[in-house]
């Protein structure tokens, strides 16, 4: 049984027990999350719109953490302009506990 859910702009398709990286949520590590945006659910056969509208997708936070850094350059040509930055982008682990469909 795997469902596919909706967080932070993007979407993840998830089983019971995957452990997935999703953009920084506001919940401390052990706490429980509920994903009520669930897009699609299947166990054998696929089911989406009216019949997912109450399904629901538990999970713990495990960790909360920064990605590696992306470095972002900026140049232009003949004039001497350069610029440098990093940016590390913050992420929530969650690991998926229960699908409820």
């Amino acid at each position: 049984m795997y469902a596919i859910i909706a967080t932070g702009g993007k979407q993840y398709k998830v089983s019971e027990g995957d452990i997935i990286k999703v953009e920084k949520l506001n919940a401390e590590a052990g706490d429980t999350v509920t994903f009520d945006q669930v897009i699609a659910v299947s166990d054998g056969a696929l089911k989406v719109g009216a019949d997912v509208a109450k399904a629901t997708v538990a999970a713990t936070v495990m960790e909360q953490g920064k990605g590696k850094k992306v470095i972002v350059y900026k140049y232009k040509r003949k004039t001497g302009y350069h610029k440098k930055n990093g940016h590390r982008q913050a992420y929530t682990q969650v690991k998926i506990d229960k699908i409820n469909a």
